[in-house]
């Protein structure tokens, strides 16, 4: 079963799998055609939920089909676009501009990683496409899709291997 998201005029976004639009963040930029790193779009497309990480420390492992791994204090994301790992796991600190997944917020407690960019990774078109927790005021995100925790826990309940979320305009 795939996630569908969609922009909303009134809410920024909504995520739904047939149980009921469930409200969520996108890209500054909207959604659209995503065309270079920093772009702040959501991209459009069907993309592959690869795996789940999550904050041990925070809550305990989701209860899901899909493959789990725990954030560790070292673990970021590429987005350097010149460097051979661009758009994938590495471990910090890193010799270039890498995300930290392990954050201060709450943000990155439970995070789907999209198969967006990865095979073959583009360098340049965008790295780190994730669906994660929202902020509580919705703000949007630098280009990934964002929900409430209880959200994001119910919607990865849904998916199986291979599943994937669709997001359109």
């Amino acid at each position: 079963m795939d996630l569908r998201v969609r922009p909303d005029s009134q809410l920024g976004g909504v995520l739904d799998w047939g149980a009921g639009a469930r409200r969520c963040a996108v890209g500054r930029a909207g959604i659209a055609e995503k065309k270079e790193e920093g772009d702040g779009v959501t991209p459009i497309g069907r993309f592959a939920v690869r795996h789940v990480l999550y904050r041990a420390d925070h809550l305990s492992r989701p209860k899901i089909a899909l493959a789990v791994r725990m954030i560790m204090p070292g673990d970021g994301w590429c987005d350097a676009p010149t460097d051979p790992r661009y758009n994938q796991p590495v471990t910090l600190p890193y010799g270039a501009s890498a995300e930290k997944l392990w954050r201060e917020d709450a943000l990155y407690d439970v995070v789907a990683v999209l198969g967006f960019n990865d095979a073959p990774v583009s360098p340049g078109k965008g790295s780190a496409i994730f669906l994660h927790v929202a902020r509580a005021d919705y703000a949007p995100t630098q280009g990934c899709v964002a929900l409430a925790l209880p959200d994001l826990l119910e919607a990865l309940v849904q998916l199986a291997p291979g599943d994937a979320v669709e997001i359109s305009r």
